[in-house]
């Protein structure tokens, strides 16, 4: 089985990688594991005239992998195989496109608790890929 876990460095990714290692004792077949963080992205208009391509690169990649290091700190210390992916764009849209190109069978992904601007923008997230997905889609706690 073939989970996709979207990551943002939250303590709510974290408890999705968890749940998906979990359930991995209880399943029958070899799962696989693909961890995403969608960087928004931030280069508009005339903010390439003043930074290079390759500095805001950089920092979506420097960005994507502090917020994937504690979902792959647990995977790693589970010691279970998987991949990793950042993308940059709208973060629901990246999910369902990134679970359509992979053959995703299921995705897991974490309902933030915060108040504020945060937590809608997430909800949001949520909300969409729940109704964007041709897949299952687990939201944990």
């Amino acid at each position: 089985m073939k989970f996709l876990v979207p990551v943002d460095g939250s303590k709510g990714a974290e408890r999705a990688v968890e749940y998906v290692i979990a359930s991995a004792a209880s399943l029958r077949q070899p799962i696989q594991i693909a961890l995403l963080n969608v960087q928004w992205k931030v280069a508009a208009g005339n903010v390439k005239l003043f930074i290079s391509q390759e500095t805001i690169n950089d920092h979506y990649r420097e960005q994507g992998m502090a917020e994937l290091a504690g979902a792959r700190a647990i995977l790693d210390a589970a010691g279970l195989a998987y991949e990793y992916h950042i993308s940059i764009g709208n973060p629901a849209e990246a999910i369902v496109q990134y679970a359509r190109e992979h053959d995703i069978e299921q995705i897991v992904l974490s309902k933030q608790a915060e108040a504020g601007l945060q937590s809608w923008l997430l909800g949001s997230v949520v909300s969409k890929v729940l109704h964007l997905a041709e897949v299952p889609v687990l939201v944990v706690k």
